[in-house]
């Protein structure tokens, strides 16, 4: 087996000797993926990640999803619910260590905005976003606050993959348990534990790749290499730390 196999393989497991501190329900999340020169996006990570390739590509990703039932480990009332749109990039720190970085991620809560900017480090946007559920088909939209253009997002989920295979691209992309963030330039990370996705391929109807330009990076000319869909996952959110 391939050591970057095994890596993230160690990355599902919960980290020894620490506690969650927030638990979330994530639903109906859609993964959509491009490929890039990885030299283009190493010039957009902070000194200390490396950009992670899958056969020599570099991956960027979109994906919106609702969270909810978002609350304290250690109270039982839900805090809140509210949708989330990011833009994801996955690299490694000097350790070799596998994770993910987010130029962005839009939500649809203030609250949720503040603390995640606050704790976690991370670059968060307030946005006003919807979702629709139809017969088969999801749909989101959303607007980021200042900007005039409405990004949506439409899809059914189609045939069942079930937990992305060792090795694959699914798994290179979907299997991921750690973020970095930067704050005060300092590089943090900070793990999520929770079951492997179940993934389904998505039909795509309607994407945005607006995104990418809200962001400061060059968008895809087309539409994304790969489209996976799952329908929900239980997460245990672990607190940051910074990377020695």
């Amino acid at each position: 087996m391939e050591e970057w196999i095994k890596a993230q393989l160690r990355e599902r497991q919960p980290p020894a000797g620490q506690a969650g501190i927030m638990a979330q329900r994530w639903e109906h999340l859609l993964f959509l993926h491009w490929p890039f020169d990885p030299i283009l996006v190493q010039r957009t990570l902070p000194d200390g990640l490396s950009v992670d390739t899958y056969r020599h590509r570099a991956w960027i990703g979109i994906v919106p999803f609702r969270m909810r039932k978002v609350r304290p480990v250690a109270l039982p009332f839900v805090w809140s619910n509210f949708l989330e749109l990011n833009l994801r990039t996955y690299v490694r720190d000097s350790r070799g260590v596998p994770g993910v970085w987010f130029y962005s991620l839009d939500a649809n809560n203030p609250m949720a905005v503040w603390t995640a900017r606050l704790f976690f480090g991370l670059p968060y946007q307030h946005a006003e976003m919807e979702v629709e559920n139809g017969n088969e088909e999801i749909g989101y939209s959303s607007r980021r606050r200042g900007c005039a253009t409405v990004q949506e997002y439409r899809f059914t989920p189609s045939d069942e993959l079930g937990e992305a295979k060792p090795g694959s691209l699914e798994f290179f992309l979907i299997e991921r348990y750690r973020l970095f963030s930067i704050r005060g330039g300092q590089i943090l990370t900070g793990r999520v534990c929770h079951s492997p996705y179940q993934l389904r391929e998505a039909t795509v109807t309607r994407f945005d790749s607006y995104l990418f330009e809200l962001d400061g990076l060059k968008p895809p000319a087309g539409p994304p290499d790969s489209a996976l869909y799952s329908a929900r996952v239980d997460v245990t959110i672990y607190p940051v730390a910074e990377v020695r």
